[in-house]
């Protein structure tokens, strides 16, 4: 899954690109305002994680923005404004969650994580469908209670559809989110991630859709 992390101090955006990274997420990064709502408008992604103190157009006014173009995307503002006034004036602009100056790695991922698992309806940081269960803390996966090691790209590809269960997938919604807008790659590439996550988790747990995608159906069958 792709995550936006707008912040114009190179260090802390570098922090936090590589902690998102170690957890298994895309990093996209956007170091001024304006360049950022237009990014978070025009592309989807899973989570963002905003700085307020922006150049050109400041994180409030990014934020205010961004929901009243209707995009939903949950955001984290990670900002060194941390007095409860500022927090209330964060939320009631927009944002899901607010974390303070300096931080943990560890707490940016974790509340990342539990932004992206509620806004697709999970309230448990273990997915399970079709005996395979995969922990989003340890980033760990068994097949009928098997353990199974996956590469970080067969990781990323089985999260985002188990995440999505029940929704077929096209092939540019995924290869959008497992991939950085400037990663080279061959036209054939998602086709044989696929392959390999099939033998490793069952030929029957990735369907494809004619014309369509990819969907891991829900325990009902239904997609």
């Amino acid at each position: 899954m792709k995550i936006l992390v707008i912040e114009d101090e190179d260090a802390i955006a570098s922090r936090l690109e590589r902690g998102l990274q170690g957890a298994g997420y895309v990093v996209e990064r956007a170091a001024d305002g304006e360049d950022a709502l237009f990014r978070a408008t025009e592309e989807d992604f899973a989570a963002i994680v905003l700085d307020l103190g922006l150049p050109v157009l400041d994180g409030l006014s990014l934020l205010r923005r961004l929901r009243a173009a209707g995009r939903a995307t949950p955001v984290l503002v990670v900002s060194a404004r941390g007095s409860w006034s500022e927090r209330v004036e964060g939320i009631d602009a927009g944002a899901d969650d607010y974390l303070g100056k300096p931080f943990r790695m560890e707490e940016v991922v974790a509340r990342v994580r539990a932004l992206v698992r509620r806004a697709h309806g999970h309230f448990h940081p273990v997915l399970s469908v079709h005996g395979i269960d995969l922990d989003t803390r340890t980033r760990t996966v068994t097949v009928d209670g098997g353990a199974v090691a996956l590469t970080a790209s067969e990781y990323r590809l089985l999260h985002l559809l188990m995440q999505n269960a029940g929704r077929v997938m096209s092939r540019q919604e995924l290869a959008d989110q497992l991939y950085a807008e400037h990663e080279e790659r061959e036209s054939n590439t998602l086709e044989v991630l696929i392959g390999r996550l099939r033998r490793k988790v069952g030929d029957e747990a990735i369907r494809t859709r004619r014309g369509q995608g990819y969907v891991i159906e829900t325990e009902s069958g239904q997609a």
